[in-house]
């Protein structure tokens, strides 16, 4: 039903593409319209909705938006959202759609390129019926698959790719078989999925390949992990001549360096080098808000982190070492939501799941439910949008794939990606699609049923009404 949904509405955009010789100049130039009539408007950045609306889209952006009615063409499409909240497309800031798992041994011994395509090509889609019409992927994709959905030959939100992991040997960008010689060639290096960079020349030629491959942004593995084979996470990877190695880089592109930091002084080190984007961030504090404000940087955080299950996970559980970081983490990591609840910072909504698609689905689901467990509505639906947006024009305008309108807002001249949601999600925050449990849970739905509308780029993907 999707491709059918796709091919009519592709249809549609391209009837007005070519008028005949009897048609005036005026008919050729003419967009496709959608009128959303009598919605209630959460605009991306507000904490209010404006009832009873109507928006207006023509081509591939919002045209209008007023109280009153909007003139439109006989041939406009209608959409009545009585009782619904219309909102800007949901911005996923951190995900991995190239990384099904079910670990990291496993991907480097037993994966081809194929499998890895395959997985992204099925992990876009999942995220476009969840309502994430933008991702910005955070290492180990190169820019294969944006093209793929921007051409229109698979499914998907729009694509901000980070090409290879960036990371010290030993480090969390360290994905090589244990017994795996210095420099050796691997499974995620052949790839462009992870390169092991051990200085300043190294930063530099793989960053730059990074962006010859169809990064928007760079990814450097600066602190380390939790689940990971090597690296405690506490530790301080990369050289400050080295993470600045990647900014310089990237400034040379127009675009940016996002940063997985853990600890404090990963943090601060970070954004005096100039990062932009801080990755978890756990150990975020009044000092480093501080900082990101004058450097004007973000923070996206995975809130699955602060799970009280998460030493039941798996992959935690079941490994020694990584139960032992995982106690030691959650001790150190315990004042980041007062930290950011007393001294907020711009913050992008994180899943950070690398694993099944069915896995990643049920864990956005609950990751959308601990943002307003811990934040509230209106700060995780900003977090899901405008600030998102914001994260997605750090690209620059070279880098940029969508640079002609704003993301994740509702407003005049901004791109048409928009949901409606069936209900008020001030009053009742699951109309989001959120998930009550993590683990254990049973399988989500393709789409959840209180997402009734799924436009992306002016084309309806979902209409339930």
């Amino acid at each position: 039903m999707k491709k059918t949904l796709l091919a009519s509405s592709l249809a549609l955009m391209t009837s007005f593409s070519f008028a005949t010789e009897e048609g005036s100049a005026a008919q050729e130039t003419q967009l496709p319209q959608t009128l959303f009539q009598n919605v209630d408007i959460f605009n991306g950045t507000e904490d209010k909705l404006y009832e009873d609306h109507f928006v207006l889209v023509e081509g591939n952006k919002i045209a209008s938006i007023s109280a009153k009615t909007i003139e439109v063409r006989d041939d406009a499409v209608i959409i009545d959202g009585s009782g619904k909240t219309l909102t800007p497309g949901f911005i996923e800031n951190h995900a991995h759609l190239m990384l099904m798992g079910p670990t990291l041994p496993a991907m480097e011994s037993n994966t081809t390129w194929e499998d890895f395509a395959i997985h992204g090509t099925r992990m876009a889609e999942m995220y476009l019926m969840q309502g994430f019409t933008t991702v910005r992927d955070a290492g180990g994709a190169n820019g294969g698959l944006r093209r793929a959905i921007d051409a229109g030959e698979i499914v998907g939100p729009r694509y901000y790719p980070s090409g290879a992991f960036l990371g010290t040997r030993g480090g969390h960008a360290d994905f090589a078989n244990y017994t795996a010689p210095v420099g050796q060639e691997t499974n995620f290096s052949r790839l462009n999925m992870a390169q092991e960079v051990d200085s300043v020349a190294d930063v530099k030629k793989y960053a730059r390949n990074n962006f010859r491959m169809g990064a928007t942004q760079l990814k450097y593995m600066q602190s380390g992990g939790v689940v990971s084979a090597f690296d405690p996470w506490q530790l301080l990877a990369g050289s400050p001549e080295e993470v600045g190695a990647a900014v310089e880089v990237a400034n040379t592109y127009g675009s940016y360096v996002m940063a997985h930091s853990y600890r404090r002084e990963a943090i601060l080190a970070a954004l005096e080098a100039g990062v932009k984007s801080i990755e978890h961030g756990f150990m975020f504090d009044c000092e480093i808000s501080d900082l990101m404000k004058e450097k004007g940087a973000y923070i996206t955080t995975n809130l699955t982190a602060f799970d009280p299950n998460l030493l039941e996970i798996p992959a935690v559980k079941s490994v020694p070492s990584s139960l032992a970081k995982a106690k030691s983490a959650s001790a150190a990591f315990k004042d980041y939501i007062p930290n950011m609840k007393k001294c907020p910072a711009p913050r992008g909504f994180q899943t950070d799941c690398v694993g099944s698609v069915d896995a990643c689905n049920i864990q956005i689901a609950y990751e959308k439910k601990l943002n307003n467990d811990f934040f509230g509505a209106y700060e995780s639906l900003k977090t899901l949008t405008s600030v998102g947006g914001e994260i997605a024009t750090l690209s620059g305008d070279f880098m940029n794939p969508y640079p002609d309108a704003k993301l994740g807002v509702i407003e005049k001249g901004a791109y048409a990606d928009i949901l409606l949601l069936d209900g008020n999600p001030f009053e009742d925050f699951s109309v989001v699609g959120t998930g009550d449990q993590w683990f254990g849970a049973d399988k989500r739905p393709e789409s959840p049923e209180s997402i009734a509308l799924i436009m992306k780029d002016g084309v309806i993907y979902k209409n339930a009404l």
